[in-house]
């Protein structure tokens, strides 16, 4: 699992400011979601695969990646070539798999693969501590409501940099298991989930361990919040970083007319 993680390299997107690079995965999203035709689709995937050339990220390792979510992809097509209407293609009893059911399957299951793609690429090229002060940057108005902009940064950052964290502890719990001779592999569906039910204390115990330790750790730095803290690095928006949301707000814009005009 990729999303996260911290890949050093020097690239054009790891030096792009942290808000240039949120603004336009967030403007990626409703591209990925408002596209419905074939070349548009094309388009959207020709986009993500430019953006890993820039990040200098070898495609190989952004693939691998996908295995841990692979089966929710394929659950997703599957469920949609059942459910959605259109000329039967295969029928048993009230089971039935339609044409529009099997293109939109394929078409939920590659935007998925796209949409992790992309949430990787953003936390790949972008330091934990450049993510906090990007995201609290973009949600400074907020403040204004009273809304705990710093700490809700904060802790969004320390989510998405404990998922591979949480996921290396998971995989060692369960070798822990098998090396006392748990079989996860083997066994009816029942019986594999109920394997995996002991699993769950030890997980979220050193979940909370890992928690606790965090918070006294940032506590002994003299860490309270955001009020009269700086930074060692000030965002800066430079010329480039203007070319990379103008480029991305210009191919939304060229896909809303290709959409409704064209």
């Amino acid at each position: 699992m990729l999303i996260g993680q911290y890949y050093p390299v020097d690239s054009f997107f790891h030096r792009a400011d942290p808000r240039a690079k949120i603004v336009t995965l967030f403007l990626y999203f409703f591209a990925l979601f408002m596209v419905h035709d074939l070349y548009a689709k094309i388009a959207v995937t020709v986009l993500l695969l430019i953006g890993v050339f820039l990040a200098k990220i070898p495609l190989k390792m952004l693939l691998k990646s996908l295995k841990p979510v692979l089966f929710f992809v394929v659950l997703t097509a599957v469920l949609n070539a059942f459910m959605i209407p259109g000329e039967v293609v295969w029928q048993w009893g009230f089971l039935k798999i339609t044409d529009a059911g099997i293109y939109q399957g394929i078409w939920m299951a590659w935007r998925l693969i796209l949409l992790m793609i992309s949430a990787s690429l953003l936390t790949l090229t972008t330091t934990p501590i450049a993510f906090t002060d990007g995201l609290e940057s973009l949600l400074k108005p907020l403040n204004m409501v009273k809304v705990p902009v710093h700490e809700l940064a904060m802790m969004i950052s320390i989510a998405l940099r404990f998922i591979p964290t949480l996921m290396e502890e998971g995989e060692r719990i369960i070798q822990a298991q098998m090396a006392r001779g748990m079989d996860f592999h083997k066994g009816s569906l029942k019986e594999r989930i109920k394997n995996i039910l002991p699993l769950l204390v030890p997980f979220f115990l050193s979940a909370m361990k890992r928690a606790d330790e965090l918070a006294e750790a940032m506590e002994s730095r003299g860490y309270h919040g955001g009020s009269g803290r700086t930074r060692m690095r000030v965002l800066t928006f430079t010329v480039s970083d203007m070319l990379l949301v103008s480029f991305m707000c210009i191919m939304l814009v060229a896909l809303c007319f290709y959409r409704w005009v064209l």
